[in-house]
C-alpha cells in the first residue's frame, strides 16, 4: 500500500525546530485525516502535529524528549489508494530528498555558465552595479552569495592592518559570489590614501569595539512620553537640585527590582538574573562615552545618591573614574535630551540587556476631559532599547510604563 510521511510542520514564521513531548499514537494505530498524533513544544508554545490523511501508522521515528527540525519525517502512514485520491497527498518517496532540494537551491544561485565540480573561486558571477550620486566605489545591486565570507588570505591581511569585518563592509567585492578579495582591499586603501584622516583615540576604539559586540544581538526599542511637571515642581523645592537623570536612574532601579526578569542576560540556555541593582550613567567626554556605575540604586533615595552621582560625573569628564565604579552594571541610563534631542535609540553595552534614554522636554497639547479642551503639557520622550532574546516588547513596555509612573511621584524617589 502507498506510504505518506508525517513531517514536522512549520509551526511559526521563526520556528526552526520543536521538541516532541507526547506521542498520541503507536505502531498499528488507525488515524483519520487532520488527527493530532504528536504533541510538540516550540520556544513559544505547545502545538500538535496532525495527519494529512487517514491510514495506519506503519513507522514511527519520533521519540519523546527529542528535538527535530522542521521538515523531519516523524513517521509513515500506510494509506489506501482511495484515500490518496480523495486527499491528493504526496506519497513518501515522490518528493525530492532534502539533499536534492538543497542542491537545486544552490544551483539556482549559480551563474548560467557554472559547471558542477568546478571550484567556486574559478568562476566570476555577473557583476551588476549602479553609479552612486556621490563619486566613490560602485555599490553592488542585489544580494550576491558569499559577500560576507572572508577568506583566510583576506583575514591575514586584515589582521596585519588591524581591520575588523565592519571596516571593509563598504567595499564592493569582485570575487566569487561577491566576496571581497585582497586586491579589492588594496584598491580601496589606495583610493582613500589621500583623504583627510585623524588617529582614533583608545577611548574611541573601545567604544567602537563595544558597539560591534553589542550589535551581534537582536536589539529593539520601545518609547513613550513622560510628563515632567510634577518632577520639575518637586525639584524646585530641593537645594541643591538633583539632575533629571538622577531621578530617571532611581526610577529605573526600582522598576528593575520589581521586574527582575527584564534585567537578566542570556548565557547559552540560561538567563542570569542580577544579584544587585547597579546601574551605569552615560557621560559624554571629549572623544567618547564613559559609563560609571552607581551601586545598589534600588536601596538609596535620590538625595542619598546625589553626592556619589555628581562626583562620578565630574570624575568621568576628567577620565578618573574610581575602580569601584567601573563595570558590573546591569543596565545604563542616558540623557540625550541635554543635546537638544527629543528621540534616540541608544545601544546597550555588550554585558547589559537594557539602556534607558531621556529626550529633551517639549510642550505638547493633551486633551483634558474635565476642561473639555487641549492643554499644554511638558513631556520628555523615554526610549528603552533591549536585547530581544531576553525581553519581549510587552515586557519592555511594562517596565517603561512603570518608570513613567514612578516619575509622577518624585517625592517617593
Amino acid at each position: 500500500m502507498p506510504l505518506v510521511a508525517v513531517t514536522m510542520p512549520q509551526l511559526g514564521e521563526s520556528i526552526a525546530e520543536a521538541t516532541v513531548i507526547r506521542l498520541d499514537v503507536a505502531l498499528g494505530s488507525e488515524v483519520e485525516a487532520d488527527q493530532e498524533v504528536i504533541e510538540v513544544e516550540t520556544n513559544k508554545a505547545t502545538m500538535g502535529v496532525t495527519t494529512l490523511c487517514g491510514g495506519v501508522v506503519k513507522e514511527l521515528y519520533a521519540e519523546e524528549g527529542e528535538t527535530y527540525a522542521v521538515g523531519t519525517i516523524l513517521g509513515l502512514l500506510e494509506v489506501a489508494v482511495e484515500e490518496v485520491e480523495r486527499t491528493g497527498v504526496s506519497l513518501h518517496g515522490e518528493e525530492d530528498s532534502p539533499e536534492e532540494t538543497a542542491v537545486a537551491a544552490e544551483n539556482e544561485n549559480r551563474p548560467h555558465d557554472y559547471r558542477p565540480g568546478e571550484e567556486e573561486e574559478s568562476y566570476s558571477p555577473p557583476k551588476v552595479a549602479v553609479e552612486p550620486s556621490v563619486q566613490g566605489f560602485k555599490v553592488p545591486a542585489g544580494g550576491l552569495r558569499g559577500a560576507h565570507y572572508i577568506s583566510p588570505r583576506m583575514r591575514a591581511r586584515m589582521n596585519e592592518l588591524g581591520l575588523q569585518g565592519a571596516d571593509v563592509s563598504a567595499i564592493a567585492g569582485s570575487g566569487a559570489g561577491g566576496r571581497v578579495t585582497v586586491e579589492d582591499l588594496e584598491s580601496f586603501l589606495s583610493y582613500i590614501e589621500g583623504w583627510p584622516s585623524s588617529k582614533s583615540s583608545p577611548m574611541r576604539q573601545a567604544v567602537a569595539d563595544a558597539m560591534r559586540r553589542s550589535w551581534t544581538r537582536p536589539l529593539a526599542t520601545v518609547g513613550t512620553g513622560a510628563p515632567l511637571e510634577k518632577l520639575l515642581a518637586y525639584r524646585k523645592t530641593l537645594n541643591p537640585k538633583p539632575g533629571l537623570t538622577l531621578f530617571l536612574l532611581r526610577a529605573f532601579g526600582i522598576a528593575l527590582k520589581e521586574h527582575p526578569a527584564t534585567a537578566g542576560f542570556l548565557v547559552g540556555q540560561k538567563i542570569v538574573h542580577p544579584k544587585a541593582y547597579d546601574i551605569g550613567v552615560a557621560v559624554q567626554v571629549e572623544d567618547g562615552v564613559v559609563v560609571p556605575v552607581l551601586r545598589n540604586v534600588d536601596q538609596k533615595s535620590v538625595i542619598e545618591l546625589a553626592g556619589d552621582y555628581d562626583d562620578l560625573v565630574t570624575q568621568s569628564r576628567e577620565k578618573k573614574v574610581p575602580e569601584v565604579a567601573v563595570g558590573g552594571g546591569i543596565a545604563t541610563v542616558t540623557n540625550f535630551g541635554t543635546f537638544g534631542l527629543r528621540w534616540a535609540t541608544p545601544v546597550p553595552l555588550p554585558s547589559e540587556t537594557l539602556i534607558l534614554g531621556m529626550g529633551s522636554g517639549e510642550k505638547r497639547p493633551k486633551w483634558d476631559e474635565e476642561k473639555g479642551a487641549f492643554v499644554p503639557v511638558l513631556e520628555a520622550e523615554l526610549t528603552l532599547t533591549f536585547d530581544h532574546r531576553v525581553v519581549d516588547g510587552g515586557g519592555a513596555g511594562v517596565l517603561l510604563q512603570r518608570v513613567v509612573e514612578l516619575l509622577q511621584t518624585p517625592e517617593d524617589l
